[in-house]
């Protein structure tokens, strides 16, 4: 499959990782309505591919182009000009984005070099984890223009960090440091490179293409629907994932593969 046409996005292929750079540079990476479609457009992309084992990417990176900015937030610009039909449009159109990511079968990984901020940290908060780099920050600022988060953050935020931190967090805009997003559990590792934290993101990848397509789908899917269930709950969904992964052909080869001692082939179904 082939990602071409993209404005907005640089895509490029490393090992089994895509790496997704969203450069606007003259606009700190911010999400302007082109920017939304693209994305729209590549998460279609990759639906398309499923677990097929064939397919060589087996994750996704996304990070921001330049030194300055992760994504910067929403287009204020843009947004300036819209009517409130439009805005409402608009961030739907990017909360769209958002949850379609999260149902990939792939696993997407945020890598945040510089500004995270509104828009830029929801993006970041609908991938599976993120790295950051210690010029990385985060926040949502959207009460210093008189505004609420519109692309996820309200939701996301909370079964980040719990609901007392992104209360803070939202009501006073604040703006935190990589340092204070690992601490309290915003981000999942911390780099003292750009370099470093692109390398590790595209190690974890590399570490995870060699397991099961199916098995890490399945993990994905099950662990997404149980977020907001009680344990009860969660125990019975997860106890329909393992059951149905347990028909799958990569089931059947991991189980005999391990008792053969040898290395699994696994065929993305």
């Amino acid at each position: 499959m082939e990602f071409g046409g993209f404005k907005h996005l640089v895509i490029e292929q490393d090992g089994a990782a895509l790496v997704v750079t969203v450069n606007r540079p003259e606009a700190l990476n911010a999400l302007s309505q082109s920017v939304v479609r693209e994305f729209e457009r590549l998460v279609t992309q990759l639906e398309m591919a499923g677990t097929d084992a064939k397919w060589p990417i087996r994750g996704v990176i996304i990070t921001g182009g330049g030194e300055k900015s992760f994504v910067a937030g929403a287009d204020i610009a843009e947004m300036n000009a819209m009517s409130p039909d439009q805005a409402l449009a608009y961030g739907q159109s990017m909360q769209d984005v958002t949850l379609r990511m999260e149902r990939l079968p792939l696993p997407v990984i945020a890598a945040v070099n510089g500004f995270a901020l509104g828009g830029g940290c929801e993006l970041a908060m609908a991938c599976d984890f993120i790295y950051a780099s210690e010029r990385a920050s985060f926040g949502q600022p959207e009460v210093n223009l008189g505004l609420v988060p519109g692309f996820g953050g309200s939701v996301r935020l909370q079964q980040r960090v719990g609901v007392g931190m992104a209360r803070e967090l939202i009501f006073t805009g604040r703006r935190i440091k990589a340092d204070e997003a690992l601490r309290i559990g915003l981000a999942n590792r911390l780099f003292g490179s750009v370099e470093e934290m692109l390398d590790a993101a595209k190690a974890t990848i590399a570490e995870i293409s060699e397991k099961s397509p199916t098995a890490i789908a399945n993990a994905k899917s099950a662990m997404h629907s149980m977020i907001h269930l009680s344990v009860e709950e969660g125990l019975a969904e997860e106890a329909r994932s393992f059951y149905q992964a347990f028909h799958t052909e990569d089931s059947v080869e991991g189980r005999t593969a391990f008792l053969e001692k040898r290395s699994p082939q696994w065929l993305g179904r």
